[in-house]
C-alpha cells in the first residue's frame, strides 16, 4: 500500500538548502533535489537486480535437478 502512495519529498542538508534558497529561480534547487533522488534510487535498483538474478539462478538449478 505504501508503494502506491506518492509523497513529494525534498532531501537537502541544511547548508545546501540555505545556499539554494538564496537563488531566485529555484531551478538549481530542483536540480539538486532530483540528483539526490536519483542517487538514492541506484542502490535499490542494483540490489533488486542482483536479488532477481540470484532468484532466477536458483530456480533454474532447482528445475534442472528435477
Amino acid at each position: 500500500m505504501l508503494l502506491l502512495m506518492s509523497v513529494s519529498a525534498d532531501a537537502q542538508c541544511a547548508m545546501c538548502r540555505a545556499v539554494l534558497e538564496s537563488e531566485e529561480t529555484q531551478s538549481t534547487a530542483r536540480g539538486v533535489n532530483n540528483g539526490i533522488k536519483y542517487l538514492m534510487v541506484i542502490p535499490y535498483l542494483v540490489v533488486g537486480t542482483l536479488g532477481f538474478v540470484i532468484y532466477r539462478s536458483r530456480k533454474r538449478d532447482q528445475i534442472a535437478k528435477n
